[in-house]
């Protein structure tokens, strides 16, 4: 059974990483690996895949940056006669980037079945351009894994067939258990200067309606440099939000030091991290503050407290049973909060269910029931069932 498997931004390699280490456990499957280079910077990629131990893409189609609708047509042009090429019995896609869109109508016009990993989430908010990826994604796919109980709910009420959900927890819980030894060692701590006591927190910003706006930037900035004079804080920054913060003048660019035994305080910016660097960062912070939904499900499972820059979130379970608030990008609430939190941290109830590092487990589990090798139709046919164990 051949499964073309495709990612194109920093966080699809993370939710990929588990996929392909189970799927080594079944010689059957045949994976095929393409990359549409939507995030191209190399270092970081090569960090990245280098951190989470996935082969070399096989393909790489080196589509680069630009508009959505450039990205989504020219990843659909490059992608369509590899498909034709490859012919695999499934493509599968993860998360709800530019690439995922145009994969899975690339292999729906193929007539290709579609797994969409990561399906149902929704912010309700169709200014984010995520979400339209995620509402058409999930519209034509043929099967849909979900991460929360709130996706099936908001499947169902959208008309999808239940018959093609399946609740199997979240393949960025499993990446975050199954790399715990190596994060747990990392030498970021040594490289910063960071003794283990001094408390931190820890910033990541990258979502347009943040830092595309100068005044919208320059309210967060603000606000964490009022925060910076009761913590130091770290900001990893985003590539595409360095030229943001140099092109404004909001911050003084900092390059990280070696060998200090004590945190600088104030807002100290860094070059982007990988993977292991950030989550070892983040599982030591007195508090993380985001834009990014990925952050928002890994703190919930560290227990570290996550106050998000945005008024919604397509991923509910991370308030319900996490550590996560929303606190939206006005400066004032955001100290507020901010400084509350500090001294009222959030007792997590508990990991949500299903997010228990088994979800890539039950993903391959049930492509293997429902799609005999040789058999792509056996997607439409063969029946499913929304709750796996």
């Amino acid at each position: 059974m051949k499964i073309v498997i495709i990612a194109g931004a920093r966080p699809n390699f993370v939710k990929v990483a588990p996929l392909f280490q189970e799927i080594r456990r079944h010689p059957q499957i045949v994976p095929v690996l393409i990359h549409t280079g939507q995030h191209y910077d190399a270092p970081m990629s090569d960090q990245f895949f280098s951190d989470l131990e996935i082969q070399p893409p096989d393909i790489n189609l080196g589509v680069g940056s630009g508009s959505h609708g450039m990205q989504t047509a020219e990843v659909m042009q490059r992608l369509e006669p590899v498909l034709g090429s490859v012919n695999p019995e499934l493509v599968l896609v993860v998360g709800d980037v530019n690439s995922t869109l145009a994969s899975a109508l690339t292999a729906v016009k193929l007539g290709i079945p579609v797994a969409h990993v990561e399906a149902g989430l929704r912010s309700f908010d169709r200014t984010m351009p995520e979400e339209i990826n995620r509402l058409v994604t999930d519209a034509i796919s043929d099967v849909l894994f979900l991460t929360e109980e709130s996706a099936a709910n908001n499947l169902l009420h959208e008309g999808i067939d239940r018959e093609k959900l399946h609740l199997v927890g979240n393949v960025m819980i499993d990446a975050l258990q199954r790399f715990k030894p190596r994060w747990e060692r990392s030498s970021i701590f040594r490289r910063l200067g960071l003794d283990g006591r001094s408390p931190y927190a820890v910033v990541t910003l990258h979502r347009p309606s943040n830092v595309d706006d100068p005044d919208t930037l320059q309210n967060i900035l603000t606000a964490l440099q009022e925060l910076s004079n009761h913590l130091p804080i770290l900001f990893p920054v985003h590539p595409r939000v360095k030229p943001q913060l140099l092109r404004y003048g909001h911050v003084a660019w900092m390059e990280p030091w070696e060998d200090k035994w004590c945190l600088p305080q104030g807002v100290v910016c860094l070059e982007p991290l990988g993977y292991l660097d950030c989550i070892a960062l983040m599982s030591r912070a007195r508090l993380v503050l985001t834009d990014s939904g990925g952050i928002q499900e890994e703190t919930t499972v560290l227990g570290v407290p996550c106050l998000t820059f945005r008024e919604n979130t397509e991923r509910p379970v991370t308030i319900t049973h996490g550590t996560n608030r929303l606190i939206g990008a006005d400066p004032g609430r955001i100290v507020r909060e901010a400084l509350w939190t500090l001294e009222h941290p959030p007792h997590p109830s508990g990991p949500p269910p299903f997010w228990d590092g088994r979800a890539a487990e039950r993903i391959i589990g049930i492509l293997l029931e429902r799609l005999p090798p040789g058999s792509p139709q056996a997607m439409a046919t063969t029946k499913s069932f929304a709750h796996h164990s």
